[in-house]
Parts: C-alpha cells; sequence; structure tokens
C-alpha cells in the first residue's frame, strides 16, 4: 500500500497526476448544489483539490465555505484564480486532525482518496464535523475496490453497511448524470447526521 501521505499528494499535483480531476466541478454535485437555498449555510469540502466545487460555491453566492487539503499545491493554484476568496478559509491540514462544525460536508473524491483501512475512520469524522441534523452529500465511486488507487473504488453495500450505524441514509444510488467517463461508476449519496 502506498504512503498516502502529504507529500505524496503534493507530488501528484505537481507532476498533475489526477487523472480523476474532471477539469470543472461534475454534474452530480453542481445539480445538487443549483438546489441548495440557504447560501449562509457553513461547507466544507475536505480534499478540495483544485476546488472547482468551491470555486462554484462561490461564484454563486456561498461565502461560508471552507476548502480543506493537506497538500499546498492545490490551495495555492484555487487561491491564485479565485484573489478575492477569504485566505483563512482555504485549509491546509489533515482531516482527520479538523475541529470545526458544519451543515453540509460535500464528498467530492476524497473518500475514494484516502486508504480503505481508514473508511471507518472518515464516517467517525464525519459525524464528528456535521452539526445536528448536518448532511454529507455528493459522490462515492462504485467498482471493485482494489490496492490499485488511488482512486480506490467501493460497492453500494460497503457504503450502506460504513454508514447506517450513525447516520440516516436519505440517497444512495447511481448517478443518473455522471460524465461520461464516470457513466455507472458514481453513487450520489445523501446522508443526514
Amino acid at each position: 500500500m502506498k504512503n498516502l501521505n502529504k507529500k505524496y499528494w503534493s507530488s501528484r499535483y505537481q507532476e498533475n497526476n489526477v487523472p480523476w480531476d474532471a477539469g470543472k466541478i461534475t454534474n452530480p454535485i453542481k445539480e445538487y448544489i443549483d438546489q441548495l437555498e440557504d447560501k449562509q449555510m457553513k461547507i466544507l469540502i475536505p480534499g478540495v483539490g483544485n476546488g472547482y466545487e468551491l470555486g462554484y460555491l462561490y461564484e454563486n453566492g456561498f461565502n461560508n465555505v471552507y476548502g480543506l487539503d493537506w497538500s499546498e499545491e492545490p490551495l495555492q493554484f484555487f487561491q491564485e484564480k479565485y484573489p478575492h476568496f477569504p485566505k483563512n478559509q482555504l485549509i491546509r491540514g489533515d482531516f482527520f486532525l479538523h475541529q470545526d462544525t458544519y451543515d453540509l460536508i460535500l464528498e467530492q473524491t476524497f473518500f475514494c482518496a484516502i486508504s480503505p483501512e481508514l473508511r471507518s475512520n472518515y464516517v467517525d469524522k464525519i459525524f464528528e464535523l456535521l452539526k445536528q441534523n448536518g448532511t454529507l452529500a455528493g459522490v462515492l465511486f462504485q467498482f471493485p475496490l482494489t490496492t490499485q488507487g488511488p482512486p480506490f473504488g467501493g460497492s453500494k453495500t460497503e457504503y450502506e453497511k460504513l454508514f447506517k450505524n450513525k447516520f440516516k441514509i436519505k440517497t444512495l444510488e447511481e448517478c443518473y448524470n455522471s460524465i461520461k467517463p464516470r457513466k455507472g461508476n458514481e453513487l450520489f449519496i445523501i446522508i443526514k447526521k
């Protein structure tokens, strides 16, 4: 298993070796954001990467949004692209050590990038970071889990087992609006604390 540490992720971004990067916000997340009404909600995007979702939220009047990544390169790239975005809302750090609470956590390729043995820790941390009645929403990859990642896959059954004891699973369905290369390989989740 690779050592998926800060150095590993920094080198991936320096080499532009992020094959899951779609180059823009993807349809499932965009359509979810477009139906959100409360622009004051506090939102976290862990493993924000190139920040397409964060940029889209910010451009659409969501000002209480935070991007977290332990690699500095994508955060710098984002700050150059959005120079007016509040610097204190770009957090360089370890997701598992992060302390705060949020109304919504958006999941876009972060879960699939962490080592699979950390998945139950991820569930615990999401529970800790969400306010009561808070929501985890986004996309999980659906393809056989191997050691070849990241990205790492998984299945609807595995995800149900992971989340059902701590959360109410409202939606866990195949995305109908995935981009072509991901068609059939994405599940949309809406999970409530």
